[in-house]
């Protein structure tokens, strides 16, 4: 992020630091971000053309935030529409809802002129013709007969509770599930967060993850700072580790405090969980938390003279508060 002003709109073939440097607003930055990124298919599990759901199918999952209102817009298994962080920031700005999904929010889309167009790629299919050679494993289901071993349809089988760990289950992580998460901060010190991604590979089809939720994929409020989140979003919306964090942040912790504790109260219940947050508070001092996996950020920013620079944080054993 940086001070900068000149207020125009945002191009969709700018990266976040062209579109923050030319119209000075943190929206337009992180749309611009999530929409590259959503181009660019960055590792296959943003944008189109990967991450196939358990029908073959690429659906996505977006949500933009703009923490001077803290108005959201979100879009969640949406269809056949490329630009999902674009229909998103329509559902904010065209209409008095939050999130909209499925079928209904390809209509939306369509409606306000976005192209409708296939989503799957080369890619995408043969990442699903492998899956149905290996008997649909592994998948998410769980307390179904014979989900470890064939495809579905599947019928229940275990009793209802707490299904035993499953070591095949697809893990959050490199290749299976990630998303890109943004926090900025312009001239007039609002700030923009935002989320895009296609989604775990192989969801059963319908599945929802945390990135379009307002608090679990990102959160931002421009009184007190900004989160944005990445890991196993089935775990991780049922914390809400965005919000939590920024609540930290304005009861007077730091930056990595909160990380920490927003990881660290997942670990509390789901010790076996991947995920990895990054805060930022409103002066522009950050962090990050992982767990599971070594977790790669990127920042730009007046100390860095507006060049990007990547940077790693390490999992780290987190004090965790019974």
């Amino acid at each position: 992020w940086q001070r900068l002003p000149a207020p125009e709109c945002a191009g969709f073939d700018e990266n976040p630091r062209q579109a923050l440097r030319r119209t000075g607003s943190a929206l337009d930055s992180v749309e611009a971000g999530c929409a590259r990124c959503e181009r660019d298919q960055c590792d296959t599990t943003v944008g189109w053309g990967g991450s196939p759901d358990s029908t073959g199918e690429t659906t996505l999952d977006a949500m933009i935030m703009d923490g001077d209102s803290l108005d959201v817009g979100a879009v969640g298994d949406l269809r056949r529409i490329k630009n999902a962080i674009g229909v998103a920031r329509a559902v904010m700005e065209r209409t008095q809802h939050t999130l909209l999904a499925g079928y209904q929010a390809t209509s939306f889309a369509v409606s306000l002129g976005f192209t409708e167009e296939d989503l799957h790629s080369a890619t995408s299919v043969a990442m699903y013709e492998d899956w149905l050679r290996n008997n649909c494993q592994p998948n998410y289901w769980k307390n179904m007969l014979n989900d470890t071993e064939e495809c579905g349809p599947y019928r229940p089988d275990q009793p209802i509770g707490r299904a035993p760990f499953r070591p095949d289950r697809p893990v959050a992580g490199p290749g299976m599930h990630d998303t890109i998460g943004m926090v900025a901060i312009d001239d007039h010190g609002t700030i923009a967060c935002g989320t895009s991604t296609n989604g775990a590979r192989f969801k059963i089809a319908g599945r929802v993850g945390d990135s379009p939720i307002a608090g679990a994929g990102a959160y931002c409020d421009s009184a007190i700072g900004g989160a944005a989140a990445t890991g196993d979003g089935d775990v991780m919306m049922r914390f809400l580790p965005t919000y939590q964090a920024v609540e930290s942040l304005r009861q007077g912790a730091t930056p990595q405090e909160a990380a920490n504790d927003a990881i660290a109260r997942i670990i509390r219940k789901y010790p076996t969980f991947s995920g990895a947050i990054i805060v930022v508070a409103k002066d522009g001092t950050l962090a990050a938390a992982a767990h599971g996996f070594a977790f790669p950020y990127a920042v730009a920013s007046d100390s860095t003279h507006g060049k990007t620079t990547v940077h790693t944080v390490q999992p780290e054993k987190l004090s965790v508060k019974q």
